[in-house]
């Protein structure tokens, strides 16, 4: 009897730590959901070509295309174990997503993978880092969103285009484009400088199924280190190895941020 109590009470723990360690480990699902914003009025497709901005040198602008290109969306625990998300995309797994304002279903990245509940730290990192911003190898961005070997190669990182009021209140074109800055002074030996970025957003606790929202500022892209000046900055800016630096200079600062986690 004394044995079959003792053996009872074992079973009793035993099940009960089983049960709380399931607790412990319970595992969730993770969407991210890209908004944009000028400085807190919400972009949307609807406001495409219609909508009237003003830049902080007070020149008045339109937006007619807006695609950016977010990698490596990564997760890490308390432990510093970090888990870079991947999506499902024609039956490969994908750790990017060009999110393009045209097309609704490319704000959502939807993760296959799951997590387990905690607190993580959320990075991201605009454009491709050096090993994934190789030639052709991304068949998905091959099209149109590719960067001519005359300069390198690899991919955008970002196409901004639309209209602006210049300084003689002429209607213009602007094309702000980020690629990995590229020195052309030697076409035969081209000198590369990392423009691609990495931000640290923040703490984020999840505790059931969650969407977060990752904000980006479009605002930002105008100012802060750098007044954008349309009217000497508008086009041909991808083989401007300054400009690029510049662009680059302006999203690490005030562009992307943490929004709300929903759960």
């Amino acid at each position: 009897m004394k044995y079959f109590l003792t053996l009872l009470l074992f079973s009793f723990i035993f099940f009960s730590c089983s049960s709380d360690n399931d607790e412990l480990i319970k595992e969730v699902s993770v969407k991210v959901n890209f908004t944009q914003n000028w400085d807190g009025t919400t972009i949307q497709k609807s406001n495409l070509s219609t909508t009237e901005y003003t830049n902080k040198l007070g020149t008045k602008l339109s937006i007619n295309r807006l695609r950016y290109l977010i990698s490596n969306i990564t997760l890490t625990n308390g432990a510093s174990k970090k888990t870079i998300l991947t999506e499902t995309r024609n039956d490969e797994q994908k750790a990017y997503k060009l999110v393009d304002l045209s097309k609704g279903e490319s704000l959502i990245f939807n993760p296959s993978e799951k997590i387990s509940e905690g607190v993580y730290n959320l990075s991201i990192t605009f454009g491709f880092n050096n090993d994934d911003n190789k030639d052709g190898i991304h068949k998905d961005l091959n099209n149109d969103f590719d960067v001519p070997g005359m300069l390198g190669g690899g991919y955008h990182y970002m196409q901004m285009d639309g209209k602006f009021l210049n300084s003689s209140n002429v209607q213009s074109n602007f094309n702000y484009h980020a690629i990995r800055a590229v020195d052309k002074t030697d076409p035969n030996n081209l000198k590369f400088e990392d423009t691609f970025f990495t931000i640290n957003l923040g703490t984020v606790s999840i505790k059931n199924n969650a969407t977060i929202e990752v904000k980006m500022n479009v605002a930002g892209w105008f100012k802060n280190p750098k007044d954008w000046d349309l009217n000497t900055l508008n086009s041909m800016l991808m083989p401007n190895f300054e400009a690029q630096k510049l662009i680059s200079t302006n999203g690490k600062t005030g562009v992307f941020s943490l929004g709300t986690v929903s759960q």
